[in-house]
């Protein structure tokens, strides 16, 4: 379960690899527009304007004094750039924008001396040196101070969304069935009325759950007919049984008392074994119901001889439904598996957690898994001493899963062994 948790849902997966992919195809895009696209205009922006700047000064200076202001007035009107021979210095902060700089690498080129750009009131101020003096060119910072990196944010931001919202849309259309599968898939526990899945959606997803109702059909009439099986067998052992028990109870007086005390032993662990089929049969068959919670476990902690403590940590919920029969068995086994190996035990409830703690010598890690195998045991003696079937375990363990219960195996915090129950009610059919 945490595995699959870690893997994360198909939606978010393919939203991540689609978000991944988005912003390395806007990474390159922005590349390759400030490559062949905003650096080829900004050169060639800069190269005019430094062009236009230098041709504005030489023209100034040829000009007689007198027609220099009309020069001027037609420059701010046609080309909004100020020429004076009136040099001034700025204090302001040139704008951080790799433009001017190539404005200045241009201008510098063009006259072959360095040139000082300033910015003061609004306005770039270019000093020129031109005809043996120096002039003074200003222009407004408007189109040519051009931002790759903005370009670049928004090719990436709506990019990423239209590809979030795309593959939300296409993604949503795909994991919605899938979903849908899969909930029933987790919910089927091999009954034989399960309702079949609608066969609709995409040709691969209509396939593979054509494939699953095939097979939960099959799984559901096998279970169906080895429960059937088991439950005619146990029953009609019962009788030969019967006739064995009352034959011994007529051998003559002078028979072995010995013999005939491991005779009836024998009968007895047979008589066991039928009584665990017939109880497991009974416990896969049966339909959830209604129940107190409370009152049910109150009930099977006093059928037993021994002394059980009950302890409820937490008595909410008190109604569920659930199989009646099929947790009496298990907390049955459970109980007596803990009095034989541990002595003394007791259950606790919170909430819809039972847990069944004794005192005994514990089970390993490496075994808590094989215990609920059937005939399996950790010890062959002490499984003989105690009468052991060799089932209780594996018959908890069938019953959790036909009722959609957890049952695992834990250290108990004082020593010993403590076996959990994590009962969920069933999913109703055809939920999801």
């Amino acid at each position: 379960m945490a595995e699959r948790a870690a893997s994360g849902s198909l939606l978010a997966r393919t939203n991540f690899t689609l978000a991944v992919s988005s912003l390395l195809i806007a990474v390159i895009a922005t590349g390759a527009l400030n490559v062949f696209v905003i650096e080829p205009i900004s050169q060639r922006s800069a190269d005019d304007a430094a062009g236009l700047l230098v041709l504005s000064a030489q023209t100034w200076v040829e000009l007689p004094p007198e027609a220099r202001p009309y020069f001027e007035l037609e420059l701010a009107e046609s080309h909004d750039l100020i020429i004076t021979g009136d040099v001034r210095d700025y204090s302001d902060v040139l704008p951080a924008a790799g433009y001017f700089g190539l404005l200045e690498s241009k201008l510098e080129s063009r006259l072959e001396e360095s040139v000082d750009m300033q910015a003061g009131e609004g306005m770039i101020w270019v000093k020129v040196p031109m005809g043996g003096q120096k002039l003074q060119i200003g222009f407004v910072p408007t189109l040519e101070n051009i931002q790759p990196l903005y370009v670049g944010i928004i090719i990436i931001v709506l990019g990423a969304g239209i590809v979030f919202i795309t593959s939300l849309i296409i993604v949503r259309r795909i994991a919605g069935p899938l979903t849908y599968v899969a909930e029933r898939v987790e919910a089927f526990r091999g009954n034989s009325d399960f309702e079949p899945l609608p066969e609709t959606g995409p040709r691969e997803l209509a396939s593979l759950v054509h494939n699953f109702n095939t097979m939960a059909q099959e799984i559901g009439d096998l279970l169906s007919n080895r429960t059937t099986l088991v439950a005619g067998i146990s029953h009609d052992l019962r009788t030969p049984l019967t006739r064995m028990r009352l034959a011994v109870e007529l051998l003559p007086d002078n028979v072995d008392p010995n013999l005939v005390a491991r005779f009836l032993r024998n009968l007895e662990i047979m008589d066991r074994l039928i009584g665990d089929a017939l109880s497991f049969a009974r416990g896969a068959q049966e339909n959830p119901q209604q129940v107190d919670l409370e009152q049910l476990l109150s009930e099977v902690v006093g059928t037993f001889v021994n002394p059980v403590e009950y302890v409820c940590v937490q008595p909410e919920p008190r109604q569920l439904l659930l199989g009646v029969s099929a947790l009496r068995r298990v907390l049955q086994n459970l109980l007596v598996n803990g009095i034989q190996h541990g002595g003394s035990v007791r259950l606790e409830r919170s909430g819809t957690r039972l847990s069944i703690i004794d005192q005994g010598p514990g089970i390993p890690v490496d075994f808590r898994e094989q215990v609920f195998q059937p005939f399996f045991r950790l010890d062959e003696a002490r499984s003989t001493t105690t009468g052991g079937s060799g089932l209780g375990l594996a018959i908890v363990r069938q019953l959790c899963q036909l009722q959609g219960w957890k049952v695992w195996i834990e250290s108990a915090a004082g020593g010993g062994t403590e076996v959990v129950v994590e009962l969920r009610p069933p999913e109703p059919a055809g939920s999801g």
